[in-house]
């Protein structure tokens, strides 16, 4: 078996997650990232104790590692040039470095760095893998993301699964665009939507986003995942709609949406950067909706909306 290269990125701790941002747009199979600087806390709110292993303890709070996998058929100069290209850009002080490595072992490192995760006030999103963690009453998300998908660390699924706990009442009907792993959709059903229809543009990301749903109990017809892109192969009217997508796709959704909201529905966008806010909230108003809250967190926006 040919190797792969993996691309390690370090750059300042507090600048890892914009790194991560970048790293995504060069590669179709996913990322992971090393982030130590509240280990403690994590350690302690998640498994309930303050005993850490003495090599994580050594690692280097100020510094973060973005680590990105090239397949053998792809051009690894090609993605680094790209990244240090945008990093720059950004301002982003970074070291490069490459290294040859079995595919076998890009596909099981990055999942040490994902652990159970509260979210909001009555989720916990727990990996496949680990059968050890402290639910304290929530509703437990189980998720195998794959290597391409959504884990629930980043912000913005975070802010998003936040909103829901506000939007999902018993028995309503959702919409996630671009749903990718699931996990927002999955989080829906969890919340109390009696079904929860998922589109996403990549046939891979709805093929995990049904796997992830079965091993939450959930299939269709309820729980129903479609390859499309946006609102092209959607149909029916939702009360709650999750688009945590990015800023353009946003604008372009958001005139096609109104058609597919009940009365009264909810519109929750997120993947926005706090830098392209201002290019959403006009088509938001154009469109006739109100901005009824605002989350923020780590330099992205999530909003939810209403039609006025």
């Amino acid at each position: 078996m040919e190797n792969w290269t993996e691309i390690k990125i370090t750059v300042d701790a507090d600048r890892i997650d914009e790194a991560g941002d970048i790293a995504t747009m060069t590669v179709p199979y996913g990322i992971y990232t090393e982030d130590y600087r509240h280990l403690e806390e994590e350690t302690l709110e998640i498994a309930k104790i303050d005993i850490i292993d003495e090599e994580l303890l050594k690692k280097d709070r100020t510094k973060g590692i973005v680590h990105i996998y090239i397949s053998p058929e792809e051009n690894p100069q090609e993605a680094v040039s790209f990244i240090e290209e945008r990093l720059s850009a950004n301002g982003i002080s970074y070291k490069t470095e490459l290294l040859n490595c079995a595919r076998e072992d890009w596909e099981n490192n990055w999942k040490q760095y994902f652990k159970p995760i509260k979210v909001g006030e009555k989720l916990l999103i727990r990996p496949a893998w680990i059968d050890e963690f402290d639910a304290d009453s929530r509703a437990v998300l189980t998720l195998e993301p794959g290597v391409a998908f959504g884990t629930g660390t980043h912000e913005t699924t975070r802010l998003c699964m936040e909103a829901l706990e506000l939007a999902v009442k018993d028995g309503c009907e959702m919409l996630d665009v671009g749903c990718g792993s699931g996990i927002l959709s999955v989080a829906g059903m969890l919340l109390g939507a009696s079904s929860v229809t998922g589109v996403d543009i990549d046939r891979l990301a709805v093929k995990v986003a049904v796997e992830n749903g079965k091993m939450n109990g959930f299939t269709a017809p309820k729980f129903n995942m479609i390859h499309g892109d946006l609102t092209d192969k959607i149909s029916g009217k939702f009360d709650v709609v999750t688009a945590n997508i990015v800023a353009d796709a946003i604008i372009k959704l958001t005139p096609a949406i109104k058609e597919f909201l009940k009365d009264d529905a909810v519109y929750i966008v997120s993947g926005i950067i706090d830098t392209r806010e201002n290019d959403v909230l006009p088509v938001l108003a154009e469109n006739g909706f109100e901005v009824t809250e605002r989350r923020t967190e780590g330099g992205w926006v999530c909003l939810t909306c209403k039609l006025a």
